[in-house]
């Protein structure tokens, strides 16, 4: 027990020192290690506006292209799926941030295929609600954001969560969009600042769409020129 603690503390303090691989178990190995990263994060083809597998060559599923979000483009790492449900568990709920600079690197490498990593992009983790952050202690997807970006453009007060909602879990894509609607605002401090950018929503799970929807018509309504959107893993 006590070298499970020392190890926990010791990726947080000191990423850089070799662990036990999450996926494997090999040892010594990054928190996931190069082989795992090949075998369970290989690209797959998926829809532009939501990040869902679609087969090729479609650009779009018959949703975004009959009701899109209020994205450019979606881009998703990995499915929620294993093992990345699990260490996604483990990361958001067992107060394991220091898994954040791994998980990154997945989304790096998607990000970079997809195109929506650029020199001029600003990144805006999506806000936790108050409640929710304080039971936490940390909010994963600005963990995600600073380990994406290393120091460069991270913006996590250009976007706020008015207030909680419900689990969600369980409902239909079109009553997670009402029951959103209206969750996220701008504050007046980052408008001008953000006008005309171009932004790159960062999140950790992606289910519907619906909460990176009401971010992204947050922010257009303030004035960004452009909101692509970055989650580590979408739910099939």
């Amino acid at each position: 027990m006590l070298f499970t603690r020392l190890s926990g503390a010791s990726r947080q303090t000191a990423p850089w020192l070799p662990s036990q691989c999450a996926v494997c178990h090999a040892w010594p190995a990054e928190r996931i290690c190069t082989d795992c990263a090949a075998r369970f994060a290989a690209p797959v083809h998926r829809c532009a506006g939501c990040a869902q597998r679609v087969p090729e060559p479609l650009a779009r599923c018959g949703t975004c292209l009959r009701h899109p979000l209020a994205l450019d483009t979606c881009v998703a790492a990995v499915d929620y799926a294993y093992p990345w449900d699990g260490l996604l568990t483990q990361f958001k709920f067992h107060a394991d941030p220091g898994a954040a600079r791994s998980l990154a690197a997945l989304m790096r490498r998607a990000a970079e295929h997809g195109g929506v990593l650029g020199p001029d992009t600003v990144l805006v983790p999506l806000p936790l609600a108050r409640g929710r952050l304080r039971q936490r202690g940390y909010n994963q997807a600005l963990l995600l954001a600073r380990a994406l970006r290393h120091g460069g453009p991270v913006q996590p007060h250009w976007l706020v969560r008015l207030r909680e909602t419900p689990a969600q879990s369980a409902l239909p894509r079109a009553e997670r969009l009402r029951n959103l609607h209206g969750a996220f605002s701008v504050p007046t401090a980052a408008q001008a600042a953000l006008t005309q950018q171009r932004l790159l929503l960062v999140d950790d799970v992606m289910t519907t769409g619906a909460t990176l929807h009401a971010a992204a018509t947050a922010l257009r309504a303030a004035g960004a020129r452009h909101v692509d959107a970055l989650v580590l893993a979408r739910t099939p």
